[in-house]
């Protein structure tokens, strides 16, 4: 990015007509626009309402303008915002005033890197504002809030602090040399060793949960031909969605919906019966619900309640499921030969099961709360809320692979420690990368060009 010691100027709003528009500046020439807006000096932190006039004298707007005395602001430098009407001609108009009075165009990101840069934030806060702004349930906004408010950093900093314990008491040795690392000092290191393996081996499995949080648990309604597979979809998104005949082999393709299960965002697929003789195009649709079910979170396996006896699937599809991934629908519930299968359904479909009438909505709701249940199972929690990126789950790996040799070189040599210690220097090294330990510009660059402009 250019120079971070320039001011720069962008919408912060989206583009579109709007009751308000806002307009953030940051830098050191804040000041002597506010001055000029408010016809003397501005107060911080104190709404205003002022006429904005270009340099020309032309009067665009009456607007609100906000003065933040640097470091007291969100990018720690002067920064000033203003609120205008939201016609996009009017804040094309401010803007294009504010490049005229030495403001530069700010580029994507550019407002939260100058945070980071000043100190007002670690890197983890900065990548938690886009995921804050990008939040789509209760459960990822919750997520992003806490690591905003330092939630992941605290975690590091301790993983950290217990590195640098057991880096502080090996090097006590190392500085002399005649003495060698008792054996309990020994123990007591490699115990705190592979505690901090473990801890940073569960954050890095959080990666998994993040991205079910941002783009959403991927649940597949799958099963036999004309079992209600559409009609199920179409009942939990609310609205005819997808078609619903009474002939098999409706479904060629999938239909995806998103919708929200238990504050958790949901990414729905209703897919072909899959059945073992089908024409090539339906068998084109059932290579694609195979795929589809062997990437999910969940499996809604539907099949019909009053088929009289054990449920069966072909074998390329049961080969694919694991037993704490499904949930047996039993549809059609309503029917008046509907009956309990007479024997077990097979392995590994007695994990749960529930029977409904998707035409009805009876049971529907029992269905949700179990599908609730599976998407709060432990492996798609994190601790404490905090899911890790695929960045930091890059600079874990590298710690952790720094660490895992440790506990066989503690049993051996004088000389041995001293890679030991080399180890733990590699690991710190890599977990201070996760909260802003870098000087690589280009990364950085890289980072924030992915916010939008005006953050």
């Amino acid at each position: 990015m250019p120079g971070h010691h320039d001011t720069i100027a962008a919408l912060a709003t989206p583009q579109g007509t709007s009751a308000i528009a806002v307009i953030r500046a940051s830098g050191p020439d804040t000041r002597s626009i506010a001055e000029a807006l408010g016809g003397g000096p501005p107060l911080p932190r104190t709404a205003r309402r002022a006429d904005y006039r270009s340099r020309s004298g032309e009067l665009i707007d009456t607007v609100i303008a906000t003065w933040f005395a640097g470091p007291n602001s969100y990018t720690g430098e002067d920064t000033l915002e203003i609120s205008c009407h939201g016609n996009p001609f009017i804040a094309h108009k401010i803007l294009e005033d504010l490049l005229a009075r030495g403001c530069r165009s700010a580029e994507p990101g550019e407002f939260t890197q100058r945070a980071f840069l000043n100190g007002k934030l670690d890197l983890t806060q900065a990548e938690a504002v886009m995921d804050v702004i990008h939040a789509s349930s209760d459960i990822a906004l919750a997520s992003a809030n806490a690591q905003l408010r330092g939630g992941l950093a605290k975690r590091i900093e301790a993983l950290i602090g217990s590195l640098l314990d057991v880096l502080a008491h090996i090097e006590a040795y190392i500085d002399f040399p005649d003495e060698d690392l008792p054996p309990t000092d020994r123990a007591t290191a490699k115990s705190k060793i592979i505690d901090i393996i473990q801890n940073i081996n569960i954050l890095r499995s959080s990666e998994r949960y993040r991205s079910a949080l941002r783009d959403g648990f991927k649940v597949v309604i799958a099963g036999p031909p004309n079992a209600g597979k559409s009609s199920l979809l179409n009942r939990l998104v609310g609205r005819d969605r997808a078609l619903v005949s009474p002939e098999p082999g409706t479904t060629r393709d999938f239909i995806e919906e998103r919708i929200i299960i238990g504050g958790h965002l949901v990414r729905i697929f209703d897919t072909a019966g899959i059945r073992e003789s089908a024409s090539a195009l339906e068998s084109l649709g059932i290579d694609k619900s195979l795929e589809l079910i062997k990437d999910a979170d969940v499996v809604l396996m539907v099949f019909e309640a009053s088929i009289g006896d054990s449920p069966t699937l072909p074998d390329a599809l049961a080969d694919k499921l694991k037993p704490n991934q499904v949930i047996v629908v039993l549809n059609k519930s309503d029917l008046p030969n509907c009956a309990a299968p007479t024997g077990p359904i097979p392995v590994p479909f007695s994990m749960a099961t529930v029977r409904l009438s998707a035409l009805y909505g009876h049971g529907v709701e029992t269905l949700i709360s179990t599908l609730s249940a599976k998407l709060n199972r432990p492996e798609f929690q994190a601790s404490d809320g905090i899911a890790v990126n695929a960045r930091h789950a890059e600079a874990l790996d590298s710690a952790a692979h720094a660490l895992s040799s440790i506990p066989s070189r503690l049993g051996l040599d004088a000389q041995a420690i001293e890679l030991v210690a080399s180890d733990i220097r590699a690991a710190l090294a890599e977990l201070s990368k996760i909260c802003g330990d870098v000087d690589n510009e280009r990364m950085l660059d890289r980072l924030f060009a992915a916010f939008c402009i005006g953050k």
